[in-house]
């Protein structure tokens, strides 16, 4: 069953900045600068990411992927299909 893209994106947040206010950030805020991550958290971020929805993201798209509404689009475009 596919893990829903809001889930993962928190638990993957909560993994690497379990203080952060998740809910304050707005969509198309940069996740980085909002929530203070540095960019070993960022791509400890992406590892839970895709551990978690079996998207892998590569370096060249990290651009995409740096707000919500990014991650939310980039998991909803490469999500695995059902089989």
């Amino acid at each position: 069953m596919p893990v829903d893209p809001d889930t993962a994106i928190r638990a993957a947040l909560a993994s690497v900045a379990p203080e952060a206010d998740v809910d304050a950030v707005a969509p198309d805020e940069d996740l980085q600068e909002s929530l203070d991550l540095d960019s070993m958290d960022f791509l400890n971020f992406l590892i839970a990411l895709a551990q978690s929805t079996g998207v892998e993201i590569p370096e060249t798209d990290y651009r995409l992927v740096r707000t919500l509404a990014g991650c939310r689009e980039y998991l909803a475009r490469h999500a695995p299909a059902n089989g």
